[in-house]
């Protein structure tokens, strides 16, 4: 064995990092400078994609407020190309807030709008992020019946009972939530039934080509089936085709978002229809 092959695998001194946690290093602290000057200057913005009604694939349910960065030339940036790096810090915080935000304020100038925004349990303490709700909420009070937070099981299954009591007070209020990557492989059955989540949505690796495969037709019925037992709404995410979208449906999945229906658009059409009323 020689050459880089050698280097790479050799011994190094003790406290010095590999070539690969450095390559991670150094991706880590350009996505935290990235989402910092995006936060700084306010360069944040949502993508909105439709969630459909499985049984009426041309009726919306509600869309998905997704958000997105734009770094220093201008490109739009996806929550997956930073939120790994981001999501234990600070930043994840601000950009919680920033979220809810942009989310709350489109709901409050589309009253027919309904729309579902992340959030991390670990936003749940962030102060920025309380008084960002309560604010809109005071300012428009149709908004907490069109509100959907949304929280990843596996951020939920950190703190379950602090995810759990926040639950039941913004419940109280009139708001959803909806546990998203369900079936990801955090869940412990025990929280889960305290949780009353209103919505489900299953983890993708379920979905996506589960028109031939049978193991994940079996998985997703049994979700589909503790979904109803507790009265929540699923949602299949990741529909791609056609084929998965028929399966899914009778598999008594409520609602399909992905591709297939619609990509997610930072020009959605209310803010298309208000811009051309303008020009009129």
């Amino acid at each position: 064995m020689s050459g880089p092959r050698k280097r790479l695998l050799a011994d190094l001194p003790p406290g010095s990092e590999s070539p690969l946690d450095h390559a991670v290093s150094s991706r880590d602290r350009d996505s935290m400078n990235m989402v910092s000057a995006a936060i700084r200057h306010r360069q944040v913005l949502l993508a909105f994609q439709p969630v459909m009604q499985a049984r009426a694939a041309d009726r919306v349910a509600f869309y998905e407020g997704l958000i997105r960065v734009l770094d220093e030339t201008g490109r739009v940036i996806p929550a997956g190309a930073f939120m790994g790096a981001i999501e234990n810090t600070e930043l994840g915080r601000q950009l919680d807030t920033l979220a809810l935000n942009l989310g709350l304020k489109a709901l409050h100038e589309n009253p027919g709008l309904r729309l579902s925004i992340n959030m991390s349990a670990r936003s749940i303490g962030f102060r920025e992020w309380n008084q960002t709700l309560e604010r809109w909420l005071k300012r428009n009070s149709t908004i907490a019946e069109r509100l959907v937070l949304e929280i990843t099981e596996s951020s939920a299954m950190m703190v379950p009972e602090l995810v759990s009591d926040f639950m039941d007070r913004l419940q109280m209020r009139g708001i959803c939530f909806a546990m998203d990557d369900f079936g990801s492989g955090y869940t412990a059955l025990r929280y889960f039934k305290d949780f009353f989540f209103d919505i489900i949505k299953i983890d993708r690796q379920f979905i996506q080509g589960i028109a031939e495969d049978s193991d994940n037709q079996a998985m997703t019925a049994a979700l589909v089936s503790i979904a109803r037992h507790f009265d929540m709404i699923t949602v299949a995410e990741f529909v791609e085709n056609e084929a998965d979208a028929d399966v899914l449906t009778q598999l008594g999945v409520d609602c399909l978002q992905g591709h297939y229906f619609g990509a997610a658009t930072t020009r959605p059409h209310w803010l298309q229809d208000s811009a051309l009323k303008k020009a009129v």
